[in-house]
Parts: structure tokens; sequence; C-alpha cells
């Protein structure tokens, strides 16, 4: 491949005590309109020293902003056998950073003969805006430097600032070049082309939204070889740039074009080597330029770069993943270039090494060979690397998975507009079905709704629900998502059952008597209802004269109710399809007093705040009684009780139904102590007969009270 290269922008001039000396930037006349300038990125080159160590070092220097920086050497084709670290010092905090290892395991030129004038070099590193620099570079013995290249310098960018979202940042002092001349433009050139510049072709999924060359600031000028191009994409190698993580997504346009201008002037390279990039928030950047949809042949993989295209997520994912974010962008932008040409993302290909080396895992290629890859491969998987990292590389499953598809994870959720029960959901009619996907929103082309089989609704990628009416009757609910790629994945069925028919209550609310402390204002009853449904019955909810709520199985509640007023008992049965029935039966629960009974023997008077009315009747007397008549469908008998209290017979319409014991060890009063009941409401008479109980014949009767 030929790649032309170019030599890096004049000399420096080094001042006293090690410190470099600078100019200030003048504002360009193409500044911001808040009057901050714009300026062109540029590299400056500071020479490593030997020292009495054996080390290859500059010791800490001042200087003036840069934000990316490496290490190079004279000779593309020589390695550097040994370890290179870096510090840094801050321009925000004025820290100084720990020592940094630069990776110089780097890819060598594929046309060393070609490449007479480029560098060997590592990768960059980007740092963030900084104004002081301390490197070391050790053979890899420890010991000496005389095993390392000639020529080592220390290589500053600074990626300048060309774009408006970048007017914030402060103008840069530059270290001072040799020649006026050697400054760099920011002025865009028109991108040179190849005569055989190819077609573009469809792809099969959609192009996503990529941050042009012009988008990011490249500056085109120091750019000036036509682009080359390969026959197809094949595959797609993934990579990381290395640096920190913690870089600000609205610094990712600087650190690309860093990147860009590192590999032109310090490499020597005629374009940035990647074919893309992906920053942390999924935003996708033009690297080398030729066009986004033609093959251009990119720097990326050494051996590997005339079948494929490379894609570099900004940061080190040695240990720490990519964001989903990131992963996601890599997927698509791995999808719609592979889909060009027709190749399955989660897909294997034969590709043909174009040199002979090793990779990481040990595996072995002879140039000329074909061998088996991924159609989504790391770095690693071609050269001896260990890029893109181990935590990227382990997401790679995920990456090839998102980008082929199906959409993964598809499950529905809620349903709105239906109740379930079991396994069944029941309506009306109206229905809105929620879905979630653990596959992002950008790789889903739509969703539909399915009702026994067929498309009712249909949706964006982006949509989590759908509404439809079901007819009346059984169906069957699917929700099918689309992925990107064509492929479709579909929910299990949902069962649903659209019906409108009301639940009925077989017995309708009714208020009975029943035992307790008996007071004006509150009568111990229990409130007795039924409910069916065709369906499914859900709940019964009690509306006046209080609320509370039922479930389907329920048909009893203990409640009270005021004496002398009507209340209205209303009551609403649903059933899960939403269906409704109320009924609203009205109840007066009476006390009658002990005044009021036909009396026989002999009864006394008792007065206590304790007594219903403040009054009660007592008798000792054998067969002594008291008869009270009403119309009603319900009644009990209240009384007062205590340890020596005696017992009654109780008579109902002339029928002895039974004996009651009012003994008790405690005293208590107004006790509802027995009842009595009816279907429907009648002419009653209820009729207490003392025993005489031996040693305790006394009993005390309160009144009575009956439903009316």
């Amino acid at each position: 491949m030929k790649r032309r290269a170019w030599l890096t922008l004049g000399a420096v001039v080094l001042g006293g005590g090690g410190l470099a000396s600078y100019a200030i930037a003048s504002p360009s006349a193409d500044g911001a309109a808040d009057g901050q300038p714009k300026r062109p990125a540029k590299v400056y080159d500071l020479t490593l020293k030997n020292t009495a160590t054996g080390k290859r070092e500059l010791a800490r220097t001042e200087t003036k902003q840069f934000s990316l920086l490496g290490v190079s050497w004279t000779g593309a084709t020589k390695e550097l056998d040994g370890a290179a670290q870096v510090r840094t010092r801050s321009t925000d905090t004025g820290a100084w950073t720990a020592w940094q290892d630069l990776e110089t395991n780097v890819d060598p030129v594929e046309d060393p003969e070609e490449r007479a004038g480029a560098r060997g070099a590592s990768e960059p590193l980007w740092v963030g805006p900084s104004d002081g620099v301390q490197v070391q570079v050790v053979h890899e013995d420890g010991t000496t430097s005389a095993g390392l290249p000639k020529g080592l310098e220390v290589n500053l960018v600074d990626p300048g600032v060309v774009t408006s979202a970048e007017q914030k940042a402060e103008p840069a002092a530059f270290v001072a070049d040799a020649s006026p001349s050697a400054t760099a433009t920011a002025t865009a050139s028109p991108t040179p082309t190849a005569t055989s510049t190819p077609t573009a072709p469809p792809s099969t999924v959609p192009e996503p939204p990529i941050t042009t060359r012009a988008g990011w600031g490249a500056d085109e000028s120091i750019s000036k070889d036509p682009s080359e191009y390969n026959p197809d994409v094949k595959a797609v190698f993934v990579h990381h740039t290395d640096g920190s993580n913690d870089y600000s997504c609205a610094d990712s346009a600087a650190i690309v074009r860093g990147i860009y201008t590192y590999h032109v002037q310090t490499n020597g390279w005629n374009d940035i080597g990647y074919n893309f990039l992906v920053d942390k928030c999924g935003t996708i950047f033009e690297g080398r330029k030729g066009g986004v949809d033609l093959p251009v042949l990119g720097a990326h993989t050494y051996g590997w770069n005339r079948e494929s295209t490379g894609i570099a997520v900004l940061g080190n994912y040695t240990t720490a993943g990519a964001s989903s974010a990131a992963l996601t962008s890599v997927a698509r932008i791995a999808a719609w270039k592979l889909g060009q040409y027709g190749a399955d993302p989660a897909g294997t290909v034969q590709l043909t090494a174009g040199a002979t080396q090793d990779n990481y895992a040990g595996t072995k290629f002879t140039a000329g060979t074909a061998y088996t890859f991924d159609r989504i491969s790391a770095h690693r998987d071609g050269y001896l690397t260990e890029c893109p990292g181990g935590a990227l590389y382990a997401q790679l499953p995920t990456i090839r998975t998102q980008a082929a598809g199906p959409v993964q994870g598809l499950k529905t959720g809620t349903v709105t507009g239906a109740g379930k029960s079991g396994s069944t959901y029941y309506t009306k009619g109206a229905v809105t079905v929620n879905w979630s996907t653990s596959t992002p929103t950008s790789l889903i082309s739509k969703f539909e709704l399915l009702v026994d089989g067929k498309v009712v609704a249909t949706t964006a990628g982006t949509a989590a629900s759908a509404k439809t009416t079901l007819a009346l009757g059984s169906h069957k609910v699917t929700v099918r998502a689309t992925h990107q790629s064509g492929r479709t994945t579909t929910t299990a069925a949902l069962a649903f059952v659209a019906e409108t028919t009301l639940p009925t209550f077989t017995t309708a609310p009714k208020l009975t008597l029943r035992t307790g402390t008996v007071s004006t204002t509150a009568v111990p009853v229990t409130l007795g209802w039924k409910a069916t449904d065709a369906q499914a019955l859900k709940a019964v909810d009690l509306l006046t004269p209080t609320t509370a709520a039922f479930g389907p199985t329920t048909t009893t509640s203990s409640r009270t109710a005021k004496s002398g007023s009507a209340s209205t008992w209303s009551m609403r049965a649903t059933d899960f399809a939403g269906n409704t029935r109320t009924s609203s039966p009205s109840f007066t629960p009476l006390i009658l007093q002990e005044t009021s009974a036909k009396k026989t023997g002999t009864w006394t008077s008792r007065s206590s705040t304790s007594y219903l009315g403040g009054k009660s009747y007592s008798s000792s007397a054998k067969n002594a009684s008291l008869t009270w008549t009403f119309t009603g469908r319900s009644a009990s008998w209240v009384v007062s009780r205590a340890s020596t209290s005696g017992q009654a017979y109780v008579y109902v319409d002339g029928t002895k139904v039974a004996t009651v014991d009012l003994k008790s060890a405690t005293t208590s009063y107004r006790q509802a102590i027995w009842t009595k009941s009816w279907t429907t409401s009648a002419k009653h008479t209820v009729k207490v007969v003392v025993v005489g109980t031996s040693g305790r014949p006394t009993i005390t009767t309160d009144g009575l009270v009956y439903i009316k």
C-alpha cells in the first residue's frame, strides 16, 4: 500500500534549563462570534537524550498546550524493543500524572520499500489539555540504550480548535517553528480521489449517522495522496485507540483530529489509519478519506487491510468494557459495511494473509494463505497485539449479535385495557400491549402486533407498545420485531378473551344481624352477597355507606350500621375484562326498647348509661316473658351479662328455638347474644322467657334489634 511520508513541522528551539521557547498564536480571521480564535492542529517534536543510566529521556519540560502525544523513531520498519513511559501536567489542575505506558507494539508498515521517509511510532496517547511533559524510554533489558532505535522523539500534538463547538478553548501557545512556513493551516482542500473510484453498492441495512471529516475538522491539506480502494469489504477489525476513558465526548472530535495529525505528521502516513472511529457516547466519525460508503483501503491491521475495514473505539479497554452506546455504534457501522457486500456479521470468512506473522493467540499466518476469521474480528485476531483490550474483546460476541440480529430479549410486558386471570387476559376490546428488548432500538427496523397471526399494528423500532381493538371472542396475540438485517423474532402468544357480558349478583347484597356490642350508632351486622361472571370475576367492591374491596370468592363481611336511619349498601362486581354490575339495596336497623314489649310476670326497670336508652328490664321470676312483634328480615336479642346471670328460652313465631345462657365471666352490657335471620322480610314475633335457673335466676334484657 502506498502511503506518502511527510516530515514533521520544523525543529524545536530549546532555551536554557531544558525549557522550550514558544510563540503565542494570534486569533484567526475566521474566529468564533464570541471572539475566540480558531487554530490549526500542529505537531511539535522534542528529542530524547541519552543519560548516564542508559535511558533515553526528556526531563520534566514545560510546554504550552497539547492534548495527545507519542514516541517515534527513525525507520518505519524498526521495532522499539523497550518500554516507553510518559508523564504530563494538566493545564486544568497543574498536577502531574502518574507514569503512563505507551503501546509500542504497533503494526509495521506494509510497503517498507516505499516508506523510506516514514517513522516508527508508538500508539498515540490522549492525555487532555496539558502544558508539561516528561518521557523515559528504556531498552528491553532495562540497563542500556544501545539497542534503542535512533532519532527517538516525543511528539506533542495540539489538535487545535476548528469547530464552533470547541470555541470555548483558550488560545494556545505553540513551540516555535524553525521556519514560519512550516505552520499547518486548517483550510480544507478537495479530497483527492483515485481514478478507479468504485461505485458504492447499496447495503442491506440502513447507514448510521456519521460525523464527516469536515465535521470533526480534518485538515485535508496534509493528506495529499489520492485514496486507494479494495475490491470489497469482507471483514471488520475492531480496535481501541488506547489512552484515557475519562475524556468528555465534547472532546471526541479533537481526539480524532489529534490521531489524524499524529498518523500523518508523526508516522508519516498519508491519512488516519482507521476507516471509522467511535466514541464512548456512540458518535461515529469518518476516518480515512475516500467515501464512507466505499471500500477504502485503511492502515489498521497489518496483513489484512486489503480485505477489511477498521473501526476504532476511543479509549482503552484492557480492563474496562466499552459503553453500550459504543458497542451499538460499532455494530451499526459493521453491519452497514458488511451489508454492502451481502456478508452476515455473525458469520465467518476466508481472508488471505498479506504477511507472515503471528497473532496475539499464537496462531501463525503465512503470506498468501487463506485463514478463517469471524466477519467481525479484533485487531489481536490478525496481529500480535493486545488491541482492542481484553474487556472489549470479550464484548465482540455482543457486537456480532447486535449487528447480525435478530432482536434479542424480546418479551411482552404489561397489558393495559385488560385484566389477567391465570394465563389469560380478559378485555372489553381495546388493549395496549407493551414490550421490551435487550437490543438497542437503533438496530430495530420495526415492531408488529399480530392477532391470530395477522398484523394489526406496525410501529417504529423505537416504540415499546402498540394498540388494537379485539373482536369478541378468544384470540392469540404476539409481538414481532424486525431487526435492521431483516431477521425477525416473535414473542410467545398471549391468550386473550374479549367479552362484554356483565357480572351477575346471584345473591344481592343483604344485611343480617350478628352477635356483638350494640349502640345506637353501631349495630353489628353481616353484609352478605354472591357474584359470578360468565368468564372470570375479578373483585367485588363496597361503595357505600363506606368503602371496602373484596376478592372474587369472598361472600361476607362483618360491618356495623347506624340504628334508626336507612342506608344504601351499594356493591359493584367487576370482571377481568372490566365489565361491571352494581347492586344497591337499602336497609334500616331499628332498636325496639324493652318497654315496647308485651310483658308477663314480674319485671323490674333498671337505669344506667350502660343500657340502651339508659334503661333495661330485669327479672328472676320463672316464666316471666317479653314479646316483641315486628316486620323485618333479621333480629337480635340484646342483654346485659354477668357471672350471676341466668338462662332464658327464646321462641320465634310461637316455636321454641333456643335456650340462651346469659352467664359471663366478665360483666358486659348491650350484648346481642342471639340472632335470627330470614330470606325475606315478614312479620315475626320473638318471645323470651325466664328459665329461673337455680342459684342464678335473674336475666337483664336491653331490647330487640331488627332490620327493616
